[in-house]
C-alpha cells in the first residue's frame, strides 16, 4: 500500500522533479563551460563545510569536556576549521590537494575494480569485463590529470561535478516524466 501512496505522490510532484533535473543540467553545462570557476566554487564551498563542522565539534567537545576521548575530539575539531580556513583562504592550493586526492583515488580505484574483476573473471562469466573495463577508465583518468598536472587541478573538480550534475538531472528528468506518463519510474 505504501508504494501506491509513493506513486502518487511522486506523480502528484512530476514538475518539481522536472524542474530540479533541468536545473541539475543547467548548473552542469554551466560547470562544465566553466570549470576553472566551478572548481574554484568546488573547493570554496568544501571550506565553509570544513569550516562549520569544525566549529560544531568544538562547541560539541566542550559541552561534553568531561566524556572520554576529548582530546582527540578536540585535535578533530581543531583540524577540521584550520582546513576550513585553508580551502576558504588558498582556494587555488585547496583545488590542488584535492586533485592530488582525486588521482590517488582513481589509481587505487582502478587497481581495486581491475582485481575485483579478476578475481570474478569464474564466477561472472563475461560480466566480469566490465569491472576491469571500470578500472582501465579509472587508471586513464588518472593518468591525464597526472600529465596535466597542476594546471589540471584549476578545472578537473569543475569537469567532474559537472559531468555529475549533468547525468544526476537527466536522471530526475526522466523520473519525472515517466511519473507524469504513468509509467514506472
Amino acid at each position: 500500500m505504501a508504494i501506491i501512496g509513493e506513486a502518487i505522490e511522486l506523480r502528484k510532484h512530476w514538475v518539481a522533479y522536472l524542474i530540479e533535473g533541468i536545473l541539475l543540467v543547467l548548473l552542469g553545462v554551466a560547470a562544465i563551460v566553466l570549470p576553472n570557476w566551478a572548481t574554484l566554487t568546488v573547493t570554496i564551498f568544501l571550506g565553509w563545510l570544513f569550516l562549520f563542522s569544525g566549529i560544531a565539534g568544538l562547541v560539541t567537545t566542550f559541552w561534553l569536556r568531561q566524556a572520554p576521548g576529548f582530546w582527540w575530539s578536540l585535535l578533530s575539531a581543531i583540524l577540521s576549521i584550520v582546513v576550513g580556513f585553508l580551502l576558504i583562504g588558498w582556494p587555488i592550493s585547496g583545488a590542488i590537494s584535492l586533485t592530488l586526492v582525486l588521482i590517488a583515488y582513481f589509481v587505487l580505484e582502478g587497481v581495486f575494480s581491475i582485481m575485483f574483476g579478476l578475481e570474478h573473471k569464474r564466477l561472472l562469466s563475461g560480466r566480469w569485463g566490465w569491472l576491469v573495463v571500470n578500472g582501465v577508465i579509472d587508471l586513464v583518468l588518472a593518468a591525464i590529470i597526472i600529465y596535466g598536472f597542476p594546471n589540471t587541478a584549476v578545472w578537473v573538480l569543475g569537469l567532474l561535478v559537472g559531468i555529475d550534475l549533468i547525468f544526476g538531472g537527466m536522471a530526475l528528468a526522466a523520473l519525472a516524466l515517466a511519473a507524469h506518463e504513468g509509467k514506472s519510474a
